[in-house]
């Protein structure tokens, strides 16, 4: 029961920070080339709570996901990462968005 409105949460909260794009629903993450660096503090398998916690993570996760932090849903949802997120997102974190995110993240140290 938990999952089921925990999904209709989000499907609602999705369009505000899909960035515009009518793409078609992505398909599960691939496994990237570029992973992160040994030493990189955040990826996208970090809990969204965390990446948010650090000054330059909340700001990469803003840049990528405007709005979606400011969003009251945001509770159900920012104790998982962005790769978890993304299955429930109905397409509106592609990979692409994940793959920009990750680059930005990884440069954090």
């Amino acid at each position: 029961m938990k999952t089921a409105i925990f999904v209709a949460a989000l499907m609602a909260a999705a369009p505000a920070f899909a960035q515009g794009t009518d793409a078609a629903p992505a398909a599960p993450a691939p496994a990237t080339d570029a992973a992160p660096a040994s030493d990189a503090k955040f990826n996208l398998d970090t809990p969204l709570q965390d990446i948010v916690a650090d000054e330059k993570g909340k700001a990469v996760i803003e840049k990528h996901f405007p709005g979606m932090i400011a969003l009251p849903e945001y509770e159900m949802f920012k104790a998982i990462s962005l790769t978890q997120l993304q299955p429930y997102s109905n397409g509106k974190i592609t990979d692409e968005m994940l793959a920009a995110t990750a680059k930005d993240l990884a440069e954090i140290k």
